[in-house]
C-alpha cells in the first residue's frame, strides 16, 4: 500500500499473502505483540462458495487469531455494496462485519466505493475503435471512485484516528459522482475520437440469468456463471454510493470523499502511457 511508509514510522509492519500460508504465519507470530490487524481479504470472483470461504470464513479465522494474540484493533476492508446485500459475497461480507462488531474488539470497517481498476476495462475497446458499452442509457448508476493509493492512506488513518474507531466508514474519492456515460464521453474526448456507444438492455442480463439458473441443475458448472451474471446485473443497476434507506435512493452528497486522485486523472495516465488494466477474473467486456 502507498501508506506503508507512513505506517512504518515507529511501527513493526508484517505483511502476508492471502490463503493458508498467511494464517499459518499469523499463528506462528502469536508470541509477539501486535496492536492491530488490517484485513483486505476478499474472494477472487464473488461466487457463493468462494465468498463464504474467504469473505466470511478466512476473516472469521483471522478474527479468532487476533483475539487469541491479544490484538485489540481490527481494520476490515469491506465494500459499500453490502448496504443492499442481494448477492452471496455481500451477505458473506455483511455476516463477518456483524461478527466483528459483536467481537468486543475495537474495529474500523471501511466500505469503499468503486475502484479505478474496475472502471478501466473499456479503454482498449475504445482505442481499437469499438463502441463504449453501456447498460441502459448509461445513467442508471453513478459512483465516486477511489484510487488504490487514496484508499490505502485512508485505511492507514484508521489505525490512529480515534474518530474512525468502532465505525462503519463508507468512503469515495474526490469530486462529483460520475455515470458510465460520462466515463465514456471523457475517454472519447481524451483520445480525440467521435463518441460511439452500444446500449445493452438490462433485461438481456436478466434473460441470461434465467437461462443459466434453469440449466444449472443439469450442468452444475453453470451455477458459478449464473452467480457472476447476477453480480454483473447488480453493478449495472446499483450505484456505488451511500444508500439512503429512508428515501430509498442513493445519495452522492452523503457519500464521503477522500484523497486527491480522480478517475479521470487515472484515465489520462493510462492514455499517456498507452497502457491498459488487466481485470483478470473481473473482466466483463
Amino acid at each position: 500500500m502507498a501508506a506503508h511508509a507512513e505506517i512504518q514510522v515507529g511501527a513493526d509492519v508484517r505483511t502476508g499473502s492471502a490463503g493458508t500460508a498467511l494464517l499459518t504465519q499469523l499463528e506462528a507470530l502469536q508470541h509477539e505483540r501486535f496492536d492491530a490487524i488490517v484485513s483486505c481479504l476478499a474472494s477472487r470472483t464473488g461466487a457463493p462458495k468462494d465468498a463464504w470461504a474467504v469473505d466470511y470464513g478466512m476473516n472469521s479465522r483471522l478474527l479468532k487469531l487476533a483475539q487469541q494474540a491479544g490484538i485489540n484493533h481490527f481494520v476490515l476492508l469491506s465494500a459499500i455494496c453490502v448496504q443492499k446485500p442481494l448477492l452471496a459475497f455481500q451477505q458473506a461480507k455483511l455476516a463477518f462485519e456483524q461478527e466483528l462488531i459483536n467481537s468486543g474488539l475495537q474495529y474500523s470497517i471501511v466500505r469503499p466505493t468503486a475502484f479505478f481498476k474496475s472502471l478501466s476495462g473499456q479503454i482498449q475497446r475504445v482505442r481499437d475503435g469499438k463502441p463504449f458499452m453501456l447498460f441502459g442509457d448509461g445513467r442508471l448508476t453513478a459512483c465516486k471512485p477511489i484510487s488504490d493509493d487514496d484508499l490505502a492512506e485512508f485505511i492507514a488513518l484508521c489505525l490512529t484516528d480515534r474518530n474512525k474507531f468502532n465505525q462503519i466508514l463508507p468512503i469515495g474519492g474526490p469530486g462529483e459522482a460520475i455515470t458510465p456515460l460520462e466515463q465514456g464521453h471523457y475517454l472519447f474526448n481524451q483520445l480525440g475520437m467521435r463518441p460511439r456507444f452500444m446500449h445493452v438492455p438490462v433485461a438481456l442480463l436478466s434473460t441470461i440469468i434465467v437461462g443459466l439458473d434453469a440449466f444449472k441443475i443439469l450442468l452444475p458448472s453453470l451455477a458459478d456463471k449464473a452467480a457472476l451474471a447476477k453480480i454483473g446485473r447488480y453493478y449495472a443497476t446499483e450505484s456505488m454510493l451511500v444508500w439512503d434507506e429512508s428515501r430509498q435512493r442513493y445519495d452522492a452528497d452523503a457519500t464521503p470523499s477522500f484523497g486527491h486522485q480522480t478517475l479521470f486523472d487515472h484515465y489520462d495516465r493510462l492514455i499517456a502511457e498507452g497502457t491498459t488494466v488487466d481485470l483478470g477474473d473481473h473482466a466483463v467486456f
